[in-house]
């Protein structure tokens, strides 16, 4: 009797636990039961607990039902919390004793507490919040007829606001080979620099940059680039996001040629062009590429590339697995020197959020 009466509990159990559950009914009758996450723009999202985050159309939503009380944001901008249920083509909104009828259409955003919370933290966020740092350590050699070291360290750092986004980064790599008994270095590079991009309208924004960079076998002892422009969101989904920009920028380079040559500086006035893009490809995995080209307004018809493709995969909720690709362009380098440097790493890293 005993045990009947515990299987009897746990079965009372779960079928309460299917009872507080959010429960969605789309138009052509397929249901789905789990936790409503949120509803932005077209979408709502609910976590089910077999098929993990699922979103619907919320166009095609026939009846929505959330016992849990949520963050409703109508669209006259008043926002009210409380449980959800649909009744004759309507939503009830029930607060306490209160209970408010609205059309579907009616209802701008819906939000459950996790996501209201991380909402107001980025609506006035310290300068020190909302970081998002990764970074990678890559170590690789060889022992035997031949002695090879390579050691990279990519870091990226990102902050991202309703109004403004902050980038910083940093890229250095060194290798060296020792063959027969004669040691030598056989690449050495660093850049870094940061960006600020400030919103003006929903998708229109202005950005300021400043990069740095050297590079020893391209006879490259530092190269600065300060310039500004205006963007573009030409595309923004739940999955990624298409920036086009272009502006004008000051490029100061000042090269070490091999000798008997000396010394020189160049300093040019540029405009540039180009793209930035990001995309979730799973709910592990990212993408991005960036590129950009810079026109010599100074020495017309030449010109520089940059082009940055990347993607990491994240193991845990602080380690991730990262690759990318660096490549420079220059159509006019130092002589003896080839005009493209090419730089790719790979290996695990930390990502730290704040």
């Amino acid at each position: 009797m005993s045990f009947r009466l515990v299987l009897l509990v746990i079965a009372l159990g779960l079928g309460g636990m299917g009872l507080r559950a959010d429960q969605i009914e789309m138009k052509n009758g397929d249901r789905v039961t789990g936790s409503i996450v949120k509803k932005d723009a077209k979408t709502l999202t609910i976590k089910t607990v077999h098929f993990g985050v699922v979103t619907l159309p919320w166009d095609q939503v026939a009846s929505v039902t959330a016992d849990k009380p949520l963050h409703v944001v109508l669209a006259d901008g008043k926002t009210v919390q409380g449980s959800l249920a649909t009744a004759g083509g309507k939503v009830e909104v029930v607060s306490g004793g209160t209970k408010q009828t609205v059309l579907p259409g009616e209802i701008a955003v819906l939000r459950d507490d996790a996501e209201q919370k991380a909402y107001l933290r980025m609506l006035k966020p310290r300068w020190a919040d909302v970081w998002v740092i990764n970074a990678n350590i890559g170590v690789a050699g060889t022992s035997g007829n031949a002695k090879t070291a390579t050691f990279t360290t990519p870091v990226n750092a990102t902050r991202a606001t309703n109004h403004d986004k902050t980038t910083a980064y940093f890229n250095f790599i060194r290798a060296s080979a020792a063959i027969n008994g004669a040691s030598a270095a056989t690449a050495q590079a660093i850049r870094g620099g940061w960006g600020y991009n400030r919103n003006l309208r929903s998708k229109m924004f202005v950005t300021v940059f400043n990069d740095y960079e050297s590079d020893k076998f391209q006879n490259l002892d530092l190269r600065v680039v300060l310039g500004g422009g205006l963007g573009y969101a030409a595309w923004k989904g739940e999955k990624g996001r298409l920036d086009v920009v272009g502006g004008g920028a000051y490029n100061r380079e000042t090269f070490d040629p091999i000798r008997p040559r000396l010394p020189f500086t160049r300093n040019s006035a540029e405009a540039y062009w180009g793209n930035d893009f990001t995309y979730k490809m799973s709910a592990r995995v990212n993408f991005y590429e960036n590129y950009r080209m810079f026109n010599n307004l100074s020495n017309t018809g030449n010109f520089r590339q940059n082009v940055d493709v990347g993607i990491s995969a994240a193991l845990t909720k602080w380690m991730t697995w990262n690759a990318s690709v660096s490549d420079r362009y220059l159509s006019n380098p130092a002589p003896g020197r080839k005009r493209n440097d090419f730089l790719y790493t790979m290996g695990l890293g930390i990502t730290v959020r704040r």
